[in-house]
Protein backbone atom coordinates (compact mmCIF):
# COMPACT_ATOMS: atom_id res chain seq x y z
CA UNK A 1 0.00 0.00 0.00
CA UNK A 2 1.40 3.46 -1.41
CA UNK A 3 1.98 5.87 1.76
CA UNK A 4 -0.43 8.69 1.91
CA UNK A 5 0.75 12.10 2.27
CA UNK A 6 -0.08 15.42 2.11
CA UNK A 7 -0.96 17.70 -1.09
CA UNK A 8 -2.05 20.75 -2.70
CA UNK A 9 -2.53 22.96 -5.67
CA UNK A 10 -1.22 26.03 -5.85
CA UNK A 11 -1.63 28.64 -8.50
CA UNK A 12 2.09 30.35 -9.32
CA UNK A 13 1.61 34.48 -9.78
CA UNK A 14 3.90 35.74 -12.33
CA UNK A 15 7.25 36.55 -11.46
CA UNK A 16 6.65 40.29 -11.09
CA UNK A 17 3.90 39.91 -8.36
CA UNK A 18 6.53 37.12 -6.38
CA UNK A 19 9.22 39.62 -6.16
CA UNK A 20 6.94 42.13 -4.74
CA UNK A 21 5.05 39.55 -2.68
CA UNK A 22 8.50 38.44 -0.78
CA UNK A 23 9.40 41.83 0.11
CA UNK A 24 6.42 42.28 1.72
CA UNK A 25 6.98 39.05 3.33
CA UNK A 26 10.42 39.53 4.09
CA UNK A 27 9.54 42.84 6.13
CA UNK A 28 7.03 40.93 8.04
CA UNK A 29 9.04 37.93 9.36
CA UNK A 30 11.60 40.22 10.31
CA UNK A 31 9.43 42.02 12.62
CA UNK A 32 6.79 39.18 13.33
CA UNK A 33 9.08 36.51 13.23
CA UNK A 34 7.18 33.05 11.34
CA UNK A 35 9.12 30.57 8.42
CA UNK A 36 9.73 31.77 5.05
CA UNK A 37 8.08 30.35 2.21
CA UNK A 38 7.48 30.83 -1.70
CA UNK A 39 4.46 33.10 -2.27
CA UNK A 40 1.79 31.00 -4.09
CA UNK A 41 -1.99 30.91 -3.85
CA UNK A 42 -3.52 27.69 -2.44
CA UNK A 43 -5.79 26.63 -4.66
CA UNK A 44 -7.09 23.07 -3.36
CA UNK A 45 -5.90 22.85 0.10
CA UNK A 46 -4.05 20.24 1.82
CA UNK A 47 -5.42 16.60 1.14
CA UNK A 48 -4.00 13.34 2.12
CA UNK A 49 -3.59 10.71 -1.26
CA UNK A 50 -0.71 8.64 -2.38
CA UNK A 51 2.02 10.38 -4.46
CA UNK A 52 0.25 8.27 -7.72
CA UNK A 53 -3.15 9.27 -6.44
CA UNK A 54 -2.44 13.35 -6.35
CA UNK A 55 -0.58 12.78 -9.59
CA UNK A 56 -3.45 11.50 -11.41
CA UNK A 57 -6.17 13.69 -9.68
CA UNK A 58 -3.78 16.27 -10.40
CA UNK A 59 -2.76 15.58 -14.30
CA UNK A 60 -6.94 14.79 -14.86
CA UNK A 61 -7.93 17.95 -13.84
CA UNK A 62 -5.11 19.69 -16.47
CA UNK A 63 -5.77 17.01 -19.08
CA UNK A 64 -8.75 19.59 -20.88
CA UNK A 65 -6.72 22.36 -21.47
CA UNK A 66 -6.90 25.14 -18.73
CA UNK A 67 -7.04 28.47 -19.76
CA UNK A 68 -4.79 31.39 -17.79
CA UNK A 69 -6.82 33.40 -15.72
CA UNK A 70 -6.85 37.13 -13.95
CA UNK A 71 -7.12 37.21 -10.23
CA UNK A 72 -7.73 39.92 -7.94
CA UNK A 73 -6.11 40.14 -4.40
CA UNK A 74 -9.04 41.37 -1.57
CA UNK A 75 -7.97 43.20 1.61
CA UNK A 76 -5.85 41.06 3.64
CA UNK A 77 -7.20 38.93 6.61
CA UNK A 78 -6.59 37.63 9.27
CA UNK A 79 -6.89 34.00 10.11
CA UNK A 80 -5.54 31.56 12.70
CA UNK A 81 -2.28 32.15 12.97
CA UNK A 82 -1.61 33.69 9.34
CA UNK A 83 -2.11 36.96 7.77
CA UNK A 84 -3.49 36.62 4.41
CA UNK A 85 -4.80 38.00 0.85
CA UNK A 86 -8.00 35.95 0.27
CA UNK A 87 -8.61 36.11 -4.10
CA UNK A 88 -11.51 37.82 -5.16
CA UNK A 89 -14.48 35.52 -6.10
CA UNK A 90 -14.94 34.57 -9.52
CA UNK A 91 -15.88 32.53 -12.40
CA UNK A 92 -12.32 32.27 -14.06
CA UNK A 93 -11.55 30.19 -12.00
CA UNK A 94 -13.92 27.12 -13.22
CA UNK A 95 -14.20 25.68 -9.97
CA UNK A 96 -17.27 27.96 -8.40
CA UNK A 97 -18.43 24.96 -6.50
CA UNK A 98 -15.70 24.11 -4.54
CA UNK A 99 -14.91 28.51 -4.12
CA UNK A 100 -18.08 27.75 -1.49
CA UNK A 101 -15.96 25.12 0.28
CA UNK A 102 -12.69 26.54 0.08
CA UNK A 103 -11.31 30.54 -0.52
CA UNK A 104 -8.05 30.78 -2.82
CA UNK A 105 -5.75 32.78 -1.31
CA UNK A 106 -1.90 33.64 -0.77
CA UNK A 107 -0.30 33.54 2.90
CA UNK A 108 2.10 36.64 3.50
CA UNK A 109 3.22 35.47 7.08
CA UNK A 110 2.19 32.82 9.21
CA UNK A 111 3.03 32.99 12.89
CA UNK A 112 2.09 32.97 16.22
CA UNK A 113 1.00 35.51 17.21
CA UNK A 114 -2.05 37.33 19.40
CA UNK A 115 -4.79 38.69 18.10
CA UNK A 116 -3.17 42.32 18.33
CA UNK A 117 -0.31 41.55 17.14
CA UNK A 118 -1.94 39.99 14.17
CA UNK A 119 -3.75 43.12 13.57
CA UNK A 120 -0.25 45.31 13.84
CA UNK A 121 1.62 43.16 11.44
CA UNK A 122 -1.84 43.43 9.03
CA UNK A 123 -1.82 47.63 9.44
CA UNK A 124 2.38 47.28 8.90
CA UNK A 125 1.61 45.18 5.72
CA UNK A 126 -0.75 47.60 4.23
CA UNK A 127 1.93 50.79 5.13
CA UNK A 128 4.33 48.76 3.27
CA UNK A 129 2.48 47.83 0.15
CA UNK A 130 -1.37 49.30 0.15
CA UNK A 131 -1.78 48.61 -3.38
CA UNK A 132 -1.68 45.46 -2.66
CA UNK A 133 -5.54 44.45 -1.62
CA UNK A 134 -6.59 45.21 -5.03
CA UNK A 135 -4.28 44.10 -7.23
CA UNK A 136 -4.98 42.24 -10.43
CA UNK A 137 -2.87 39.95 -12.28
CA UNK A 138 -2.80 36.80 -14.50
CA UNK A 139 -1.61 32.50 -13.21
CA UNK A 140 -0.68 31.00 -16.39
CA UNK A 141 1.10 28.08 -13.86
CA UNK A 142 -0.57 25.75 -11.35
CA UNK A 143 1.68 23.62 -9.79
CA UNK A 144 0.85 19.99 -7.51
CA UNK A 145 3.05 20.00 -3.90
CA UNK A 146 3.59 17.97 -1.04
CA UNK A 147 2.47 20.29 2.27
CA UNK A 148 2.82 18.57 5.52
CA UNK A 149 0.39 20.90 7.50
CA UNK A 150 2.19 19.54 10.63
CA UNK A 151 5.80 21.09 9.25
CA UNK A 152 5.35 24.32 11.16
CA UNK A 153 9.19 25.40 9.36
CA UNK A 154 7.27 24.57 6.03
CA UNK A 155 10.81 22.69 4.85
CA UNK A 156 9.58 19.98 3.79
CA UNK A 157 7.04 21.46 1.54
CA UNK A 158 8.09 20.10 -2.26
CA UNK A 159 6.55 21.11 -5.41
CA UNK A 160 5.96 17.82 -7.20
CA UNK A 161 4.85 18.83 -10.72
CA UNK A 162 4.21 22.06 -12.45
CA UNK A 163 2.09 23.08 -15.75
CA UNK A 164 1.57 25.77 -18.09
CA UNK A 165 -2.12 26.86 -18.34
CA UNK A 166 -3.40 27.39 -21.93
CA UNK A 167 -2.71 31.42 -22.68
CA UNK A 168 -6.17 33.49 -22.84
Amino acid sequence: MEKKEMYSVWAIPPDEVVTRVKKLMEYLRAEFGGPQFQPHITVVRAISLSLDEALNNFRSSISQPLKAYNVTFDPITIGSGVLYLPIHPTTEFGIEDCLQAYMPHLSILYADLTEDEMKKARDRANILDDSLSSLSFPITRLALYKTDPEDKTLESWEKIFECNLEPK
